[in-house]
């Protein structure tokens, strides 16, 4: 079986990080993107021969029948009526993070995938960073013994407010970093270290003008014991590691992002040689005291995102990210807005 997939959106998220992992996946194939931006559909039918263009969401409900898989990679305000729209078409549904713009509106699309049973997933791809899967074999390993504090950034510099809709919108309609990075910090740390207990946060407009969110510290206390301390900002001039992980035998020190992202940008596909690949020069170490040892970086893989989302449409596999833990990230992101 060969699905057939209707991608919602050909901006960065559309174009970048979803239609190259659907085009390059075994048991999809991309039909349809929708866009009403006549460059934006000049670019799909270039980057894509063969696919059809249309130019609203409407055009897919009325061909659902010819379809089996609803990618939505839109603003995140249209998250949750673009995905109850597709589930009554009798769709799967995939959404690029965050699942809605809150718990609430994320357990609305939840029940009504279940009411269905139809497939629903969100896309939290940062679970396949090359850099997060070496952090889970090292602990896999006991490589670091008991973690106490896991610290982990997602930092930038751009002190000037840029064009983006994440930057020009308010919070309430899915702007700010809470909502752009903010789930995928909080989702790889409850991945690694379990339920929350305990929220401390910080979210900030740093910048003149700014709608939305532009700095954000969030300090988790799990139920296992650990403490995570979350930074997303863009106003972050000398950025901090990528990760620094500490436990009683040995600490995980990694700077710089995944190179996945890089590679998409450029026009890298995921099916090229040494794509996910981190050069030697930007590996993470493995730090006890003075001494040090080079960590090799496991290759990144956005694409085992889309294969499990064949698996789980060809033969009912478990969706590759549970959408109830979509919900449980919601639910620490809107306790850190109201707080």
């Amino acid at each position: 079986m060969t699905a057939n997939v209707a991608l919602l959106g050909y901006g960065l998220a559309g174009s970048v990080f979803h239609a190259p992992f659907i085009a390059t996946t075994p048991g999809l194939r991309l039909s349809v993107v929708v866009t009403g931006d006549d460059r934006r559909r000049e670019q799909a039918l270039r980057e894509h021969p063969g696919v059809e263009v249309v130019g609203a969401s409407d055009d897919v409900w009325e061909r659902a029948q010819e379809l089996d898989l609803a990618v939505i990679a839109t603003p995140n305000d249209s998250h949750l009526p673009l995905g109850l729209a597709a589930l009554e078409g009798g769709l799967a549904v995939v959404v690029d993070k965050p699942l809605a713009l809150n718990a609430e509106e994320g357990q609305a699309l939840v029940e009504a995938a279940a009411e269905r049973d139809l497939m629903l997933t969100a896309f939290q791809n940062r679970r396949w960073d090359g850099d997060f899967l070496t952090l889970r074999r090292l602990l896999g390993a006991d490589e670091l013994g008991r973690v106490h504090r896991f610290e982990s950034r997602f930092e930038r510099w751009r002190p000037r407010i840029g064009d983006g809709w994440r930057e020009r919108i308010p919070p309430d309609e899915g702007g700010g970093l809470l909502l752009d990075l903010g789930p995928h910090l909080v989702d790889q740390a409850l991945q690694l270290f379990g339920p929350v207990r305990g929220l401390y946060a910080e979210v900030d407009a740093r910048r003149e003008g700014a709608a939305a969110d532009d700095d954000v510290f969030l300090a988790l206390e799990h139920e296992s014991g650990v403490r995570s301390q979350l930074w997303a900002s863009a106003v972050a001039a000398d950025p901090g590691p990528r990760f620094r992980v500490l436990g009683d035998r040995a600490a995980f020190v990694k700077h710089g992002l995944d190179p996945q992202e890089e590679a998409l940008r450029s026009g890298r596909m995921p099916t090229d040689p040494g794509f996910g690949d981190e050069p030697r020069e930007r590996w993470g170490r493995l730090v006890v005291g003075e001494e040090e040892r080079e960590m090799p970086t496991e290759p990144g893989s956005y694409a085992s995102f889309y294969a499990g989302v064949a698996a789980s449409l060809e033969g009912g596999a478990l969706p590759p990210v549970d959408p109830h833990d979509a919900v449980a990230v919601l639910q620490i992101l809107d306790e850190a807005r109201s707080g």
